[in-house]
């Protein structure tokens, strides 16, 4: 296709606006590229492995034991709330 629209042009008389053919492709071409680094932002992005420290610390808390089930005695957790929603789900003031 570019071929064909090259040789359309190069075989144009001077009286025949050929380059608005020309302009189409070539806006459009434009109008990706331009969206494409707008949104890519390719020039304003954040590094975040170089350009942000992070400081480790020791792990703080506690584990202790509250119950013990051996085999499939029991098939729900106690004290679920599964089916209450309105209790689950808090609307913020």
């Amino acid at each position: 296709m570019i071929a064909a629209l090259l040789a359309t042009v190069l075989a144009a008389d001077g009286d025949s606006p050929v380059w608005l053919l020309l302009l189409g492709p070539a806006g459009a071409g434009g109008v990706y590229y331009g969206l494409w680094h707008y949104y890519r932002n390719a020039n304003r992005s954040h590094s975040f492995e170089k350009e942000t420290r992070v400081a480790a610390q020791p792990i703080t808390g506690s584990d202790h034991q509250v119950d013990t089930v051996k085999g499939t005695k029991r098939t729900s957790i106690e004290g679920d709330n599964r089916d209450e929603y309105r209790a689950r789900v808090q609307r913020l003031p």
